[in-house]
Formats: C-alpha cells, structure tokens, sequence
C-alpha cells in the first residue's frame, strides 16, 4: 500500500473551504481566487494525517438539506434569543438535558455536538465516558422530550444518514 498523500485528500471540505473564503472576502478577484484555491487544497492537505479515518460522505444531498437547515435554524434561533433576552421580563428555565446518542462514530458525535453549540439558547456541555448520552445547556427549557425528539429529526439522523453505515 502506497503513502502517498491523495492530491485533494477531502474534496467536498475543499470546497466548502473555498466558498467560505470567497464570500468573507467578499471578492471576486483573480488573486483572492487563487489564495482561496491554494488554501482549500493546502489545509486538507497538511490536516490529512490527523484524520485516520476520514467519514465518506454518503449522501451529499441530505448533508447540503442538513447545512441549509442548520443556517436557518441559527437565524431563527438568534431571533428568539434576543426576544427573551430583550423582550418581556419572563423568568427563564435553564436547564441540563441529557441527550440520548444513536450516532457512534466520533466524527458524527463532534458534528452533532458543534451543532448543537452553533444554534443559540443550546450548548454541548459534556459527553459520557460511554459515548452515549450528550450533556445539552439549554437557555430555556419548555418541554425536554420535544426537545430531543427536534435534536433527533433536524440533526441526528440526517448526520447519521450522511456519515454512518447502517449496522442492520
């Protein structure tokens, strides 16, 4: 077996690299164009030994669905954090859940888990010794099974669609 580094190790992060790049340098410039393009290739590159066992994309339509849910459901989310933090002076309902996992592959938990922390009003807090339950903050908790149940549906299972194999 050969240990060759693979010219572009993980294409679809390359790509996704690439379009960040370009729409925080808001240009369009042959230059900015081609530092984005050596980066894209570069960072995967360079980063290619730390992953040994890179997650196969399996279904890149459901994982494009799970990235555009998840940038409306920040937005949405940014949205009712400021009402209860600036709105009406209602008593907020902190709380820890504890997130039952299905998913078992480390990626997929640290992808779920970032999730998670990227929508406000949720963080990740901590994950068992087992790797089976997620500790979640939330800002304000109204019902805990609903919440899981919408952790489960948004997030978890398009994840575990993308990036595992089904074991059954």
């Amino acid at each position: 077996m050969s240990d060759r580094k693979p010219l572009w190790p993980h294409p679809w992060l390359s790509g996704v690299m690439l379009v960040i790049w370009l729409l925080l340098m808001k240009d369009l410039s042959l230059g900015v164009l081609l530092l984005g393009i050596v980066l894209a290739w570069a960072i995967p590159r360079m980063t290619h030994v730390f992953w040994p066992n890179p997650p196969g994309l399996r279904h890149p339509l459901v994982f494009l669905r799970f990235c555009a849910r998840v940038l409306w459901d920040i937005a949405e989310a940014n949205v009712e954090v400021a009402r209860l933090v600036y709105g009406r002076s209602r008593k907020l309902r902190p709380a820890f859940i504890e997130y039952p996992l299905e998913v078992k592959d480390s990626f997929t938990i640290s992808l779920l888990a970032s999730t998670v922390s990227l929508t406000p009003g949720t963080v990740s807090a901590d994950i068992s010794d087992d790797r089976c339950t997620l500790l979640i903050h939330v800002l304000d908790l109204e019902d805990e099974q609903a919440l899981v149940q919408l952790i489960k549906q948004r997030y978890e299972w398009p994840l575990k669609e993308v990036f595992e194999c089904s074991t059954s």
